[in-house]
């Protein structure tokens, strides 16, 4: 096996490498006494831009141990309690050209029960290693992300880079638009609401992503993959006018935890957040779309609790990391809702209620209410749409549909011009963006 085989003499020389440097060996001991070996039943790989995760499903609990060398940049990964079989052989072949951060990766049987994962890197990584229990679908994981060490956030320079501009052209004074030139509101005209002079940023979140499918359809199509499709034809839309500008929270097949959608939004200076799912029920008759707010005060149905508890687990689904200091982040975040942006979330939300109602059935005539993990920017209007129903086997072919799409995203979008047009976005909060 030449494409797997794996120096002997590299644990030596990364060991020593590392006790000269900055300690960066790292240990994890997650196997109980008497366990039994684990056997890894599946391999897969999420390239993005912002980071690229490695997953390793098995069947029992896992001892392992990582460090990183450099000159030239690599991750090593010695998992204890296994032998090689021919699942971790194919994680080799699972490596693409455009993946940023992974060049190749070589696996082989480093001693007796011990294998060793070489991860050949294109550039410097912070590695964030870790195991997961068994939820859903899944049995145990190990989890390799591998972000930037810059950690740079792409998706927030050129929103930043715009604002920027915008506010030297405003201290400055001589390059400050004219009546005419204003930025309408989402691209309204003046018989819809007055003008806004100065940029527009609407945050879309398209749910799920990576190791979190979302609702599955009777015909297996994957929730996370139809409200990309339909995030991507809104964001579109609205970027046909010049004065808006909107930021993806994810822009490929990968997982983002709630708290980070959230941030991300905060980052960008968001005017708004829509969160884009398709929903689902355990009885396949159930359809129809609906659109949700933040609730202080508890669920208004005991269906809309439902959601909010199954749309809130997609961390778990999804794979976070709770040793990172990203966790105090989130418990902050989620502390921060205001009733001021409940209000403004409702307006919102009614709007684009009304919108969607043209394309499709409603499931409920009013925007509802729960508490929604995604939607708790405290200062920023946020709401979820549910599209349709994945689990209705007609609205999982519409769902799939480009016609479809595209009028559930018109409709989206002349909710989201409407608002604007109602409540033109006059003045920024003063409050810090974390």
């Amino acid at each position: 096996m030449p494409e797997t085989s794996v120096s002997p003499d590299e644990p030596l020389y990364a060991r020593r490498r590392l006790i000269h440097g900055a300690g960066a060996c790292l240990f994890l001991s997650v196997l109980p006494l008497g366990a039994s070996a684990a056997v890894v039943s599946a391999v897969r790989v999420w390239p993005a831009s912002e980071y690229t995760r490695v997953t390793l499903e098995h069947d029992n609990d896992l001892k392992f141990n990582y460090f990183v060398i450099d000159n030239p940049d690599r991750l090593v990964v010695d998992i204890e309690g296994i032998d090689l079989n021919g699942t971790l052989r194919d994680l080799v072949s699972k490596i693409t050209p455009n993946d940023p951060y992974i060049q190749a990766v070589r696996v082989g049987q480093n001693r007796p029960h011990v294998v060793r994962l070489v991860i050949d890197l294109k550039q410097k990584i912070l590695p964030q290693v870790f195991a997961l229990e068994p939820v859903a679908q899944f049995r145990h994981r190990l989890i390799f992300d591998l972000y930037p060490a810059k950690g740079a956030d792409s998706a927030q320079d050129p929103i930043a880079e715009l604002l920027n501009k915008q506010r030297e052209a405003q201290r400055h004074g001589g390059n400050s638009p004219s009546s005419a030139d204003k930025a309408k509101a989402a691209g309204t005209d003046d018989t819809d609401g007055p003008a806004v002079s100065r940029l527009v940023v609407v945050a879309l979140d398209p749910g799920h992503g990576g190791e979190d499918p979302g609702a599955i359809g009777p015909k297996g199509h994957f929730e996370k993959n139809v409200v990309m499709q339909i995030s991507r034809r809104v964001k579109d839309k609205l970027e046909q006018d010049p004065n808006v500008k909107v930021i993806l929270t994810r822009d490929g097949d990968y997982f983002v935890p709630l708290h980070v959608r959230v941030q991300k939004a905060r980052r960008a200076q968001a005017d708004l957040l829509v969160s884009i799912h398709a929903d689902a029920f355990i009885q396949p008759h159930a359809n129809g779309s609906s659109v949700f707010a933040l609730s202080e005060n508890g669920a208004t149905s005991t269906a809309a609790s439902w959601l909010a508890k199954r749309e809130n687990d997609a961390d778990l689904i999804g794979g976070v990391n709770l040793n990172t200091r990203d966790r105090q982040l989130a418990r902050v975040l989620l502390d921060l809702s205001t009733t001021a942006q409940i209000n403004d979330s409702l307006k919102l939300g009614r709007t684009v209620l009304s919108q969607v109602g043209q394309v499709n059935r409603l499931h409920k005539p009013q925007v509802e209410q729960a508490g929604f993990a995604v939607l708790k920017a405290p200062d920023i209007p946020s709401i979820l749409i549910e599209t349709a129903f994945i689990s209705n086997p007609a609205e999982e072919l519409r769902l799939i549909d480009s016609e479809f799409q595209d009028k559930m995203a018109s409709s989206i979008t002349g909710g989201i011009k409407r608002y604007f047009a109602q409540n033109p976005p006059l003045a920024r909060s003063k409050l810090a963006r974390l």
